[in-house]
């Protein structure tokens, strides 16, 4: 069955939902979450650094007599001091830092703690693993060029700090040092643990990041789906409410104008008033979408939540065919289900995403059992990339868009979050998703050849979204209709 392409059924609606769905949702990049560090948090930590070297340099003289040069320890760390003396002074307690400025900060205690080890016996000193705490801070929290930037500072200041410091002697004159052997042993621990624990922090971090937008855009989505459906909800209600006092402005309106006749200019005025009273019942009743009640709020048949989803993408230049069918052993009549924001937004953009790639058609086949309600949506396009089908529904999955993309797809300004919102707000509802490639020759979803570009298929078990007989059915007794 080919889809009705009448561009002028629910205009108003179909303008107010294309309008919102190109909506830009602007994520926070990685430079502007480095903003979400407060100075005060470094600076806090700095003191803890502080107060760890001072003890550190107490105990080496007092406990264990260790000739220091003390006067260029309390140097460095009365540097570090007096750097979070003039932060705390100059700036307020929710100063948040750039990323150049965090960047900074980081870089400054990396050398001032390469310094201390420096006059402290270099790889010799047992604290040289340290250095992986400013290395950690920066790839936790920064982008990838200030962290690789970090990364190397550090392993070079080890490397020189492996050859070039100053012996760490007792108070008879002896040389405390450990074998080179365990010199090199501490150097290439500390560098691998650089270049492990600094990838393992930026990945995890990354990871986090990236599912913390794409949920924060799921959560945008349905919420803004979920708008829409309240929208018809208070229309629906204000139709009904509204009723009555249009009629009786209908009827006065009609008294007025028997009762004028010898009085042609009261007459038309009353002939108006009646118009524009007809004029607020039609109006009511289209943004109303002809009177629905609130039973089809709350639930509606298979088909008309399917060709909702669909709705804002029939008019894209590619012809988009519905086919409905019982299973064999299914019920022939249709299933009416929930009327979900997430299903209606989840099933969107897949329709979205099949639109964006097909060439010319998109195939939407939904059938049901006494079990389950299936849902399968194939395309004639390209289909998924192969490298990327066991990825599909992750988050960020494309970073950028290659020219020949562009050429092809002008119109395609996604993020490479469409699937993975469809996926999130589907599962949600308690279906399961499964993608393939109409071209594998190993899937089972379909064996019509023009359906060979992607394919993937919803089904969701018939007692989390049957309206009548699910888990969720809700008797709901329709409003009566006032005819004006």
């Amino acid at each position: 069955m080919q889809a009705d392409l009448n561009k002028t059924t629910n205009a108003p609606f179909f303008a107010m939902e294309c309008e919102m769905s190109a909506t830009n949702i602007d994520l926070l990049s990685g430079q502007e979450r480095s903003h979400w560090i407060r100075l005060r948090t470094l600076i806090l930590l700095r003191w803890v650094a502080i107060v760890g070297q001072v003890s550190a340099i107490t105990v080496a003289q007092q406990l264990y007599n260790l000739q220091l040069e003390l006067v260029l320890c309390y140097i460095a760390i009365g540097v570090s001091v007096l750097g979070n003396l003039i932060a705390i002074i100059l700036f307020p307690q929710n100063k948040r830092l750039s990323e150049f400025e965090n960047f900074l900060m980081v870089l400054f205690d990396l050398l001032q703690l390469n310094f201390l080890l420096y006059l402290t016996g270099g790889l010799n000193n047992p604290f040289a693993l340290l250095v992986l705490g400013p290395v950690t801070i920066s790839a936790s929290m920064m982008r990838l060029r200030s962290t690789l930037i970090i990364g190397a500072t550090a392993i070079i200041l080890v490397t020189l700090l492996a050859e070039f410091h100053l012996p760490l002697r007792t108070p008879q004159g002896f040389v405390l040092r450990v074998p080179d052997i365990f010199v090199f042993g501490n150097w290439t621990a500390i560098v691998i643990a650089v270049l492990f624990i600094g990838a393992y922090s930026y990945r995890i971090s990354a990871e986090i990041r990236s599912m913390s937008d794409a949920l924060a855009a799921t959560q945008m989505a349905l919420s803004r789906e979920q708008k829409l459906t309240d929208l018809g909800g208070v229309v629906a209600a204000a139709a009904h409410e509204l009723g009555t006092p249009l009629a009786t402005i209908k009827l006065a309106s009609a008294e007025l104008i028997d009762e004028l006749d010898d009085r042609p200019d009261l007459r038309e005025d009353a002939a108006l008033i009646r118009e524009q009273a007809d004029r607020c019942r039609d109006i009511l009743r289209s943004m109303g979408r002809a009177g629905k009640d609130d039973l089809h709020l709350r639930q509606a048949p298979l088909s008309t939540v399917i060709n909702e989803a669909a709705e804002p993408h029939m008019y894209r230049g590619k012809t988009i065919l519905f086919e409905e069918a019982p299973e064999s052993d299914g019920d022939p009549q249709h299933p009416t289900i929930l009327r979900q924001p997430e299903i209606i937004h989840g099933l969107r953009n897949l329709v979205q995403n099949a639109v964006d790639f097909a060439r010319s058609t998109v195939w939407i086949d939904a059938s049901w059992n006494d079990e389950t309600i299936t849902l399968r949506i194939s395309d004639d396009g390209r289909g998924y990339p192969s490298h990327l089908l066991g990825r599909i529904g992750d988050p960020f999955v494309r970073r950028r868009r290659s020219d020949s993309d562009r050429r092809q797809r002008p119109e395609y300004e996604g993020m490479g979050l469409g699937l993975f919102i469809a996926k999130t707000l589907l599962e949600r509802s308690g279906a399961q998703l499964t993608f393939a490639n109409g071209s594998d020759p190993n899937q089972t979803l379909t064996r019509d050849p023009a359906r060979r570009g992607a394919l993937v298929q919803v089904s969701w078990p018939r007692s989390k979204i049957d309206a009548l007989t699910g888990e969720n059915a809700v008797p709901i007794g329709e409003n009566k209709r006032i005819e004006i």
